[in-house]
């Protein structure tokens, strides 16, 4: 209508009030009943993220910041170990490996929680690899982090976050970090929940190591609330929304909850919902449970926000109304008024006014409407009424199917909702009659509850005057520990021992709340490091080295006992005077001469002796003298030993210069059992200007002041 208006520029001011009257039009109600509908404000995009509860909080506030919604349906329940023995036994003997492998943040937390009640310090020496940042955050909130410990995961280039984080890449990272047969023939332990992948052991086993996997946390199929599945509904319904999957044992968990919670369609609309996945070996088992609308994001809490967001921004949201009906009913108002214009202009060509003169005849032929362009309009506006009715029976068969599968659900939640329902009131038939029971039980208990109050009672006046309090008995535990600590290390000098006191009793104070016990374990704890940072002496093999001596004292020779080697009396072989003829080419004579000359000069040598002796007196000593030579050097050997064991440096140094004196001035040092007595004895000497060994006073005065305090 407005544009057959504004065709005819002669129009003037009525095209004005035609086109003005068709803007009314717009805001007025139309023809086929109610007012023009405006468009609905866009639905927000929904994120259904699935990680553990109370994992999510951090993802959960990146996403409102940008505009999305959260909306946590956990797949996975983490649950602590129904034994948690074996993780203990582990985290008490971390000095047997060479490494330790936490699998998952989750790991991290459950073991520091059991490490916890055994030490607070984590060994500094002790290797901590993990797969991914999150873990290394986890890490970091318990005290180990890359600064004070060797914490090992993957890494990228200088400048860009690795594209994954898994077993594979972690095993690059250790093959960097300590070599490819680092691991051979060292124990390396694995902390992980119940079962996963077994990838890495097998590589750490084919390069040599012992490995040793511990459970920390086991991992259960969640129940979700009805609540949570009403807005699952909601959103297959048609609301734009993606999923979010953070593991595959997490997919296979939504597949088998779907089963028992959705219908055959909003299977459907799930496996074709956008679904985003940090890692491809998820996406691969997203894949073949049947999702087909997969995107992997890469690891890291902005990885997946980015990811999220962009596929937010691509998915087109129904925000609009479909225009179609008003348009078709614009169209068919048009048509009416162009077909009254037109029947308005034939009458008035028809019938002339009284005071226009009489037209000509083959004018009024001209001016009569033709019967094809009526016969025509008319079939247009049938075929606008044919296709407006097939429209709305086409709206009212699928409006038909959607009210089937509302009730269809709707008769499932009420089944859903009858059986809930017949459960709980099961419950709480088993609950009133385990009422009714406690109730028969307390009204036998209450009687021996009253004839105890008054035994209780004078109970507990003896045991406040006959009992300490609770700090006392840890302050004299604490203290008789760190007291024979202190003993042990000055008599044997295992500082192993006296370690392993001091962390014990460490433990023993952390477990007070008095805040006095603070400064004791800073004591404690300054000892540690000092132990620590002592040097390792091996008292056991210097005093193995003076026992070695002892026993080779009896067999060293003497001065002059021993004979030199080419003046003894030898009596040469008869040689073969024709063989040697024969090889120096003369005459046979001649050679049996030669040969006898040298026999007879060669028995002349042995009968005279040359040597020299520096101390004439070590000639003088008789062989019953020579026995107590032998025995003091003995007792100067056993004093060493002594002195040795005994931390007595003055007394070791003065024993061990005293033997090796005597051992120069009474024995024969050409002969190499001397020398190598001699040897041990220099050992021994320069081994012992190590044996000082550090202290517990430290400590031992904290005791001393947490007694006095009062």
């Amino acid at each position: 209508m407005t544009a057959g208006a504004d065709s005819n520029p002669a129009s003037g001011a009525a095209n004005d009030t035609a086109n003005g009257a068709n803007a009314s039009r717009r805001v007025q109600p139309d023809e086929w009943g109610g007012p023009a509908q405006s468009a609905p404000a866009p639905a927000p995009f929904t994120v259904v993220v699935t990680r553990p509860a109370g994992q999510s909080g951090a993802l959960a506030a990146q996403l409102t910041a940008r505009g999305l919604r959260a909306f946590e349906f956990p797949l996975i329940s983490i649950e602590p170990v129904r034994d948690d023995a074996p993780l203990r036994a582990a985290l008490s003997a971390l000095d047997r490996y060479a490494l330790v492998v936490f699998v998952s943040p989750n790991a991290v937390d459950r073991a520091f929680a059991t490490y916890a009640a055994i030490s607070s310090i984590w060994p500094r020496a002790l290797p901590v690899a993990v797969v991914g940042p999150a873990s290394v955050a986890a890490l970091a909130r318990h005290g180990v982090a890359a600064d004070s410990h060797r914490v090992i995961s993957p890494t990228g280039a200088a400048d860009e976050e690795p594209a994954r984080f898994d077993s594979e890449s972690l095993y690059t990272a250790l093959e960097a970090q300590f070599g490819d047969d680092a691991f051979a023939g060292k124990r390396v332990l694995i902390v992980r929940g119940d079962g996963g992948r077994e990838w890495l052991a097998d590589r750490l086993r084919e390069a040599g190591a012992e490995v040793e996997a511990v459970a920390a946390y086991r991992r259960v199929v969640p129940e979700p609330p009805i609540a949570a599945w009403t807005e699952v509904h909601a959103l297959l319904a048609g609301a734009p929304h993606a999923w979010l999957v953070t593991s595959s044992e997490g997919v296979r968990n939504l597949a088998e909850l779907a089963r028992e919670h959705l219908t055959a369609g909003e299977i459907a609309e799930l496996h074709h919902a956008p679904l985003v996945a940090p890692h491809p070996r998820i996406a691969e088992t997203a894949r073949g449970m049947g999702f087909d609308r997969i995107t992997v994001s890469g690891a890291g809490d902005e990885r997946i926000v980015e990811t999220l967001t962009g596929l937010a921004s691509s998915v087109v949201q129904p925000a609009q109304n479909n225009p179609a009906s008003g348009s078709a009913k614009s169209r068919m108002t048009d048509s009416n008024n162009s077909s009254n214009v037109a029947q308005q202009s034939a009458a008035s060509a028809g019938a002339p006014s009284a005071s226009s003169p009489a037209r000509p005849a083959s004018f009024a032929a001209l001016a009569t409407p033709r019967p094809e362009r009526r016969g025509a309009s008319i079939a247009l506006l049938w075929l606008v009424v044919v296709l407006v009715a097939g429209g709305a029976g086409a709206g009212g068969y699928v409006l038909n199917r959607k009210l089937d599968r509302v009730d269809q659900q709707l008769v499932q939640r009420q089944q859903a909702a009858d059986q809930q329902a017949a459960a709980l009131r099961a419950r709480t038939d088993q609950v009133v009659e385990g009422t009714q029971q406690l109730d028969k039980q307390i009204t036998q208990l209450e009687g021996k509850i009253a004839d105890a109050q008054t035994s209780q009672q004078a109970l507990a006046q003896q045991y406040a005057d006959l009992s300490k309090s609770r700090d006392d008995w840890t302050l004299a535990e604490v203290g008789q520990m760190l007291a024979s600590a202190s003993d042990q290390l000055q008599l044997t000098g295992n500082t192993q021992l006296a370690l392993f006191a001091l962390q014990s009793a460490d433990t023993r104070l952390a477990a007070s709340s008095n805040p006095q016990a603070l400064m004791v374990r800073k004591a404690i704890a300054h000892d540690i490091e000092k132990l620590k940072a002592a040097p390792s002496t091996d008292l056991t093999g210097l005093a193995i080295k003076l026992d070695t001596a002892l026993g080779e004292i009896d067999a060293l020779p003497l001065s002059g006992e021993a004979l030199v080697a080419r003046t003894r009396p030898q009596a040469a072989a008869p040689a073969d005077i024709a063989k040697t003829a024969a090889l120096n080419n003369e005459p046979r004579w001649k050679a049996w001469l030669h040969t006898f000359g040298e026999g007879i000069g060669q028995q002349i040598a042995s009968l005279v002796q040359v040597r020299r002796i520096d101390n004439a007196d070590a000639m003088l000593i008789s062989p019953d003298e020579g026995y107590f030579v032998r025995e003091n050097v003995k007792l100067r050997l056993l004093s060493a030993r002594l002195s040795l064991l005994s931390r007595n440096q003055d007394a070791l140094k003065s024993d061990l210069a005293a033997a090796d004196a005597a051992l120069a001035r009474y024995f024969d040092n050409a002969s190499k059992e001397t020398q190598s007595v001699r040897g041990l004895v220099k050992a021994v000497r320069a081994g012992s200007a190590t044996v000082a060994l550090p202290n517990l006073d430290t400590s031992l005065q904290a005791i001393q002041q947490y007694k006095s305090r009062g």
